[in-house]
C-alpha cells in the first residue's frame, strides 16, 4: 500500500528524518513509537504534505503512485488520511458540511457521482454511533468550542466518514482520559478491514492496549531502529527510550 525508502527531509536548514524506511501493507496496523524530536510527526507531516518540509532523498510510493509529486488534494482522493496531534477548530464551517464537501471531491476525482442527501445523512447516523459522537456536534463547527476529547473523537469520525485507504493517527491518545481514549480506539479497530491499514504514531504504549499493531517500530534520530510485535511496545514502556539510543550506539 504504502513504501517509503530511504526518507530523507529537513525544515529550516536542520535535518530531521535520516533515511527512514518503512513499508506498510493492506490491512495492517503499524505502530511508530520513539522519544521528542525523532521525527515521528515531521513523517506524519510529510506524508499528508506539509510544504514546510523539504525533501532531500528518497521515495514514497502510495496505491503506486508517487505520493511526494502529488498535491495534499490528491494525496486524499487516493485515500490517504491524516488525524492531528492538535486538531484545528474551521469557525463558520458545519462538520456535516465539510465533510459532504470532502466526500463529493473524492467522489469526482474517480469520477462518481455526488452523494445524495439521504444517503449522507444515513452515513452520518450510522458513523456517529461508532465513536459516540452526539449529533449536536455533528451540525457545529468543525472542532469548535470542542473538548480534547471530542476533538480527537470528531476526527476518528470523519475517518470513519470518508473511509480511507491509509490513515495517519498523529498522537491521537495525546490529551485523552480513559473513556475517550477507549471509544477513540473503538472506532480504529472498528473501521479496521482487509483493504485499509493505518500507521499509530504514539509515545506511550497505554494506546496500544486497546489498539493491538501487527508492527511496532522505533523511530530514533531520524529513522527506524527497531521493529517487532506488541511486546516491544511493553518493554518501551519498561525500560524507556534511552536504552533504544545505548543499543543504537553500541550497534
Amino acid at each position: 500500500m504504502i513504501e517509503i525508502i530511504n526518507l530523507h527531509a529537513n525544515i529550516e536548514g536542520k535535518e530531521i528524518l535520516k533515511g527512514l524506511t518503512l513499508t506498510v501493507k493492506a490491512g495492517e496496523v503499524h505502530a511508530i513509537m520513539g522519544p521528542n524530536g525523532a521525527g515521528k510527526s515531521t513523517l506524519a507531516s510529510i506524508l499528508a504534505g506539509r510544504e514546510e518540509y523539504e525533501i532531500t532523498s528518497g521515495e514514497v510510493t502510495f496505491e503506486g503512485a508517487d505520493l511526494l509529486e502529488l498535491s495534499t488534494e490528491e494525496r486524499a482522493h487516493l485515500g490517504l488520511f491524516l488525524a492531528f496531534q492538535y486538531p484545528v477548530e474551521i469557525p463558520g464551517v458545519s462538520n456535516v458540511n465539510f465533510l459532504r464537501t470532502a466526500i463529493n471531491e473524492i467522489r469526482e476525482a474517480k469520477g462518481e457521482d455526488s452523494i445524495s442527501a439521504k444517503e449522507f445523512m444515513a452515513m452520518v447516523r450510522e458513523k456517529s454511533k461508532i465513536v459516540e459522537l452526539d449529533s449536536k456536534l455533528a451540525s457545529r463547527s468543525v472542532n469548535e468550542g470542542f473538548s480534547g476529547g471530542e476533538k480527537k473523537r470528531n476526527e476518528i469520525f470523519q475517518m470513519a466518514m470518508l473511509n480511507p485507504k491509509l490513515a495517519v493517527l498523529d498522537e491521537t491518545d495525546s490529551g485523552l482520559d480513559i473513556d475517550a481514549l477507549r471509544i477513540v480506539a473503538k472506532g480504529v479497530n472498528t473501521l479496521k478491514s482487509a483493504d485499509n491499514a493505518s500507521i499509530v504514531i504514539t509515545h506511550y504504549q497505554r494506546l496500544l492496549d486497546y489498539i493491538v499493531p501487527d508492527f511496532v517500530h522505533v523511530l530514533h534520530d531520524g529513522k527506524i531502529v527497531k521493529t517487532g510485535n506488541k511486546e516491544l511496545a511493553l518493554e518501551l514502556e519498561e525500560k524507556g527510550y534511552d536504552w533504544i539510543k545505548e543499543e543504537t550506539q553500541v550497534g
